[in-house]
């Protein structure tokens, strides 16, 4: 899936379905990260106070930066951020893993300027890695000027910009599994997230909250069913849970799991020498899909053209691969039916005039 997921979100087709559909947000935005469609967009583009959800960008350069089990003395100047706190005190010992789920769960600001700091011993170094991260996955309209995402005139994004994070955010296992979790005792604390869609949505997996009273109410999250994931972002939106439960409720309208292939013979292979013979897969080929949706799959049987003898039913001939719009959501192994035997290997023309010379 994130293989996938990552494809996706490098294409974020334009294309937008539009719906109506009432939320509090000033900016939001509904991603499938399978085909890279925008399922709704409202002001997705307008560049805002994103608060706390900049540290969705703190978290990936970390995750990609540091080792997580190196310990981390806490100084003095770390401690007592401004807003929300994991409260650490100068002098504890913990590693970048703690740092990282007092972040992502209980929003520390603290916890991020640690982070920052660890990189150089100045802040200002790690939010340039920042910055960079943002240039090289496209985010054109985003900027950071700190790492926990205090207010600041040149500190902004958009919520299209945000998606686009999440996504790649999203293929690092390390932020994937600290953003999912629910409750965790780290660093001799027992931490809640503060991402309550985490305890009310089936599959939400993630991602950040943020809040100041400049900012609004900001949430990101993802939601994961059936191998199918959906990304939501709202900014500046006063009843942000039940927006994004609106969301989900209409993206995953109509998707289910569907039988694309049945278990049993796909296809055939030209055996030389034997002519056709069947191929088969070992078990369902299925996929969360709208009724829609099935009609624009494009199925693939991939392998050699010709095949040759010493085969055995069993062993892999190629591949099924399964499009929807073009981007490829699954492939699935083709196996040979049937023996092909190898064939004794016939004379050559020189064997055969030799051959009619040396008789008796």
């Amino acid at each position: 899936m994130r293989k996938i997921l990552c494809f996706a979100a490098v294409l974020f087709l334009a294309a937008t379905n539009v719906f109506a559909l009432d939320v509090s947000a000033q900016s939001a935005i509904l991603y499938d990260c399978t085909t890279g469609t925008v399922l709704y967009e409202l002001n997705s583009n307008r560049r805002s106070l994103i608060a706390s959800t900049t540290k969705i960008m703190t978290a990936l350069v970390a995750a990609e930066l540091y080792d997580m089990d190196q310990s981390v003395v806490i100084k003095p100047e770390w401690c007592g951020a401004e807003g929300s706190s994991m409260y650490l005190t100068a002098g504890e010992t913990v590693t970048v893993k703690d740092l990282l789920y007092g972040l992502m769960l209980m929003s520390g600001n603290d916890a991020a300027q640690a982070i920052a700091c660890l990189y150089t011993g100045d802040s200002a170094d790690f939010v340039e890695l920042m910055n960079a991260k943002a240039q090289q996955l496209g985010l054109n309209d985003t900027h950071f000027s700190n790492p926990s995402g205090l207010d600041a005139d040149d500190h902004y994004s958009t919520s299209a910009d945000l998606v686009r994070l999440s996504c790649a955010a999203l293929q690092n296992e390390i932020f994937a599994s600290v953003c999912g979790t629910r409750q965790v005792e780290a660093a001799n604390r027992f931490m809640t997230n503060h991402n309550k869609l985490l305890f009310l949505i089936p599959g939400a997996s993630g991602v950040k909250t943020g809040y100041t009273d400049s900012a609004g109410r900001c949430l990101v999250s993802a939601v994961e069913r059936d191998g199918r994931m959906l990304v939501a972002v709202t900014l500046d939106a006063p009843d942000d849970w039940n927006d994004h439960e609106k969301l989900y409720d209409m993206g995953f309208y109509d998707m289910r799991v569907r039988n694309i292939i049945k278990e049993g013979t796909v296809g055939y292979a030209y055996a030389a020498g034997k002519g056709s013979v069947k191929l088969h897969t070992s078990r369902d080929i299925t996929y969360c899909l709208t009724a829609q949706e099935i009609d624009r799959l494009e199925v693939t049987l991939k392998g050699d053209r010709i095949v040759y003898g010493g085969r055995k039913a069993g062993d892999t001939y190629g591949e099924i691969t399964i499009k929807l719009d073009g981007v490829v959501i699954c492939t699935e192994p083709v196996y040979f039916s049937e023996d092909i035997e190898e064939e004794a290997p016939q004379p050559t023309l020189w064997e055969k005039i030799k051959g009619i010379f040396t008789r008796r």
